[in-house]
């Protein structure tokens, strides 16, 4: 969309030159008389109306310092408006080629390098746009064409350092050494991009084509993704693909032990903790980053894109490649605000302050269900383990009150609130799960605690639950915990016919009680804290509210009436069948 002060600058241009060359004292004598513009602007406004693509500037043959302008036409521009809008990739249009990506590869080789080969062409491509217009800028304040061209490759004008022989198209040109270039270059770009270091050092695509046929993979991916530029399309649109990705092969990773978090239980645990500019979220279970996505996607809908670039975003991720996929996951998303760094929280935590951990306004996360190996010897390893686990250490089977007391120790007291997308038998079990139950529930943290329905993940078919602490609860919320029974609020999955899935109004209704604390017969219920310790701590949601079963409302009079008239139509029948048997006989 073209500002309206440029189109009106444009109009009395094109009213004293149309399409005619015209330099730039005459620009400025021009629009002194027409719109009593200052001098100082007039660079401004061909520079602006260059970047809107209204006008052309070439060198002036007589003095190489000055430059020449000529408008281009009304038809001009809208053919080339009509030109760009045909060749820029629609959200179909991508999805589509991911598939192609997809059928390419089906299950033989790892997802992995269809997302790294998107973030590189993405980045690429950036590169090349970024280039172009800082080039046109650089001969715009004076520099002839070699200068403008050194100017424009630093390094200040582009998302990343990437030199210009492993750009994209450069690399393609040489079909047979494909693998070694593309190994090379995320090498060199790792080098001189500290914070690209994880996305590229785990993809080697020279042993990925080892095989022959795994080579040919490579190629064809290549020459699929090349198809499209990837410069125009915006970050909603490119991170909508990359999710379809994950979505796309969740099925298959599930069985690998990696778990896609539906985006819709995101969202609903997001719009319950509601986070806004200047607040930090933190996820000490990165996965994918989806939980940090959603809530700068949440922080942008409410208050604009430079109130979510006010979010502090931080992240932590135990495996090297899926922190790899996180990175480029929110890079895709047009998100840089974030900090993302790698190690096991649960032992190592490396946002620290102090003699302790950082504490943040928001923790979310869906921390590995039921892990196993943080026994109470293995849990005295970690840092800062008496402050972080101060309700004591859990099973040795499940690590979930673990990860729990993990993320209450790194919320803050006066606006931390906490939300944890987590196995639904944590809050029934007994032992050393019901002994950290019990001191969490006398410390007045739990706020809410939501069942879900069945078929909502991939890697199970339980329905799992949501558990929203607060550090700070409201006074109408103090020694009560709200439960909501959401088991049957779904809708079945659009992609996946086994599983089902929360549509907006499933969510709406969630939230509304949540919000509210409101009860609702059947679906939530606000239970004081001395009917849960009467239930020996059992905070099994159905223990509280169960969905009332719908009974069929019955009108006697219609129905006896419709009886009776089937036993008149029987009757008839009958006599009708015996007529004819009778007939039979003779």
């Amino acid at each position: 969309m073209v500002k309206k002060w440029i189109e009106k600058r444009y109009t009395a241009l094109w009213k004293e030159f149309k399409d005619k060359p015209f330099k730039f004292v005459d620009a400025q004598k021009a629009l002194k008389v027409a719109l009593n513009d200052d001098k100082k602007q007039v660079n401004v406004i061909l520079s602006e109306l260059r970047k809107a693509e209204m006008l052309k500037a070439d060198f002036d043959e007589d003095d190489a310092r000055k430059r020449i302008y000529r408008l281009k036409s009304k038809k001009e521009i809208i053919s080339q408006m009509l030109k760009i809008d045909k060749n820029k990739l629609t959200r179909r249009d991508l999805e589509g080629l991911l598939k192609k990506a997809a059928d390419l590869i089906r299950t033989r080789v790892d997802y992995t390098f269809i997302l790294i080969l998107l973030f590189y062409k993405r980045i690429s491509d950036k590169w090349e746009k970024d280039f172009e217009e800082s080039y046109q800028d650089a001969l715009e304040d004076g520099f002839n064409k070699k200068e403008a061209k050194q100017e424009a490759k630093a390094s200040t004008y582009h998302d990343f350092d990437i030199p210009e022989k492993f750009l994209w198209e450069n690399i393609r040109k040489v079909p047979g050494k494909l693998p070694e270039n593309f190994s090379k270059a995320m090498k060199v770009i790792a080098e001189r991009n500290p914070e690209l270091k994880d996305v590229f050092e785990n993809i080697d695509f020279v042993q990925f084509t080892t095989s022959s046929e795994n080579a040919e993979i490579l190629r064809q991916l290549v020459e699929l993704f090349s198809m499209k530029k990837l410069h125009n399309v915006s970050p909603d649109i490119l991170g909508d693909a990359y999710e379809w990705i994950l979505r796309y092969f969740a099925p298959q990773k599930a069985k690998e032990g990696e778990v896609y978090t539906p985006r819709e239980v995101i969202k609903l645990i997001v719009k319950m903790l509601d986070p806004k500019p200047q607040e930090s979220v933190y996820d000490p279970s990165l996965g994918s980053g989806g939980m940090l996505i959603m809530s700068y996607k949440h922080v942008e809908d409410k208050y604009g894109t430079k109130g979510a670039d006010k979010l502090f975003l931080l992240g932590q991720e135990v495996n090297p490649k899926t922190l790899a996929m996180a990175k480029m996951n929110l890079y895709i998303h047009g998100i840089r605000n974030a900090l993302l760094t790698f190690g096991d929280t649960l032992l190592y935590p490396k946002f620290k302050k102090g003699e302790g951990v950082k504490m943040f306004d928001m923790v979310i996360a869906n921390p590995p269900w039921n892990q196993d190996g943080y026994n109470e010897e293995v849990i005295k390893k970690g840092e800062f383990w008496k402050e972080r686990f101060r309700y004591g250490p859990s099973t040795k089977q499940s690590a979930d009150w673990v990860w729990i007391q993990h993320m209450l120790a790194s919320a803050k007291n006066d606006t931390g609130r906490i939300g944890v997308v987590i196995d639904n038998g944590c809050l029934f079990r007994g032992g050393k799960e019901k002994a950290i139950r019990t001191e969490v529930l006398r410390d007045d943290l739990i706020e809410t605690i939501i069942l879900l329905p069945e078929k909502l993940f991939y890697n199970t078919g339980a329905p799992g639950a949501i558990l929203i602490f607060n550090k700070n609860k409201q006074r109408r919320r103090k020694d009560r915990v709200l439960f909501i029974n959401a088991s049957q609020e779904y809708a079945q999955h659009p992609e996946v016919r086994k599983l089902n899935y929360l549509n907006d109004d499933n969510q709406n209704r969630i939230v509304r009680a949540y919000k509210k604390s409101k009860e609702d017969k059947g679906f939530s219920r606000i239970v004081e804290r001395e009917e849960i310790e009467e239930n020996d701590y059992n905070l099994n949601v159905t223990l509280y509210v169960f969905p009332e079963e719908k009974i069929e409302e019955i009108d006697i009079a219609k129905e006896w009436k419709e009886l009776d008239g089937l036993e008149k139509e029987i009757d008839k029948t009958t006599k009708k069948l015996a007529n004819y048997l009778e007939e039979l006989k003779y």
